[in-house]
């Protein structure tokens, strides 16, 4: 691993395990509107992915009229939620306080929602710089937002491990031609097998950020 000069970040589900509570503000939202899914589904088929393009999967997929109004509703629930029982996974502090080289943060959430996970997880002024799906045309699995985040810090895509948990992440890392692993500490993962998480042959994951540095002791700073 010396040979990696930036570490990406994901932030939902990878820095803050938000993927659960997400899941449910969203579960209750769309029952509103006369839809039943389960958080299940939301884990299988949204996460990682921007909310405009959540929503408009669930108004094809379903033939649902959401109104306009349903995105803000839906974001303005989440801060709530978030204010009550947002918490970052366990340990990645830790993880971040021994971690000796750049690193930054690309994600599909709005840049109000990350600087608000982050400020809640005590991470505001931890990276390097924090982008989001809105600098870039095409979201996740596209790999847009990782090339931006490189060419913008001056990193060659071969440089730069990226930390993800989901299915769309995955692609857009690996078309990216980054490095990547799978982190599935998160809770949204508990009570899936290792077959229903299903992480692509050959990619590293792990569960337990203490796991990171046994992996990649190169990445660790001088103590």
């Amino acid at each position: 691993m010396n040979h990696i000069e930036l570490v990406i970040f994901d932030c939902d589900g990878v820095l803050a395990d938000s993927e659960v509570i997400s899941a449910r503000v969203l579960v209750e939202a769309l029952a509103h509107h006369g839809l039943t899914v389960t958080p299940e589904h939301v884990y299988r088929n949204f996460v990682g992915q921007s909310f405009p393009k959540v929503a408009d999967k669930i108004r094809r997929d379903f033939d649902l009229d959401l109104p306009p109004s349903f995105e803000a509703a839906y974001r303005g629930r989440l801060v709530e939620e978030f204010a009550a029982g947002l918490k970052p996974t366990v340990g990645v502090h830790d993880m971040l306080a021994q971690l000796g080289c750049r690193s930054c943060v690309a994600t599909s959430s709005s840049p109000p929602r990350v600087a608000r996970t982050l400020s809640l997880l005590g991470l505001t002024d931890r990276f390097e710089r924090v982008f989001t799906a809105s600098e870039v045309s095409a979201g996740k699995p596209a790999p847009d937002i990782f090339l931006h985040a490189a060419e913008c810090l001056n990193a060659k895509p071969e440089t730069c491990l990226v930390i993800e948990d989901s299915k769309a992440g995955l692609m857009a890392a690996q078309a990216a031609g980054m490095e990547v692993w799978r982190y599935t500490g998160g809770a949204h993962f508990a009570g899936f097998s290792a077959a229903e998480i299903d992480t692509p042959p050959g990619l590293p994951a792990f569960d337990n950020w203490s796991a990171f540095y046994q992996m990649a002791p190169e990445l660790r700073k001088d103590t």
